[in-house]
């Protein structure tokens, strides 16, 4: 049986190692290709050579869900998984509509790696258990009022009575970033300020 081949983008030189030093160290499995940025990858990585990709999100130059679309747009069959720290649901969406097969948090440890490795050569869509109950939460929840993900954490805060900072050092965001967001959850749930804001959340069930 053919190894399952295996490409890992990363631009954090020790990760991008031990990734491929894990990967190369397991029977069926083998790493061809290591890049530290998708330009790079798609100026000298032959798709056909591989079956999985291992791809950071937050990456210098072209980031990976832009990564994503490209690297889709040359080769639609290559299965991508997602590696990284971020578990916010806006960044699992935004690479799962460009085309993301996965999303798997670093960390993860290796007999675990391989089993999502090996699950996404088998078609399947693995995802970190924490990201997965996201995505679930994500469908199941009732809220038809626009809010994004960060907008409802934001918003949930709000309710327990945090104000910018604090809010800002809970999600480590600028306090600017948080104005903006709340400026927008106004503008979407049609209130004005944070009274009529927290009253609409409880009413509508937008928060626990």
């Amino acid at each position: 049986m053919q190894d399952i081949r295996v490409a890992i983008i990363e631009d954090d030189h020790e990760i991008r190692e031990l990734m491929q030093i894990i990967i190369e160290g397991s029977p069926g499995f083998t790493c061809p290709y290591s890049f530290e940025s998708c330009e790079s990858a798609i100026e000298n990585i032959k798709l056909k050579d591989i079956d999985i990709l291992l791809m950071d999100i937050d990456l210098p130059g072209m980031n990976g869900v832009e990564g994503v679309q490209k690297i889709k747009s040359l080769d639609s069959d290559i299965s991508i998984l997602m590696l990284t720290i971020h578990e916010e649901s806006e960044y699992v969406f935004d690479s799962l509509c460009a085309g993301a097969n996965g999303y798997i948090l670093k960390g993860t440890p290796p007999v675990k790696l391989l089993g999502f490795i090996q699950d996404a050569f088998q078609g399947g869509a693995p995802m970190s258990a924490s990201i997965a109950q996201k995505v679930v939460r994500y469908f199941h929840r009732s809220n038809d009022s626009g809010l994004s993900d960060r907008e409802l954490e934001i918003l949930q805060l709000l309710c327990d009575g945090q104000n910018y900072i604090s809010i800002g050092k809970a999600l480590f965001i600028s306090k600017n970033t948080v104005k903006g967001h709340i400026k927008s959850i106004y503008r979407k749930l049609h209130v004005h300020n944070r009274a009529e804001a927290v009253k609409k959340a409880i009413k509508d069930k937008l928060i626990r």
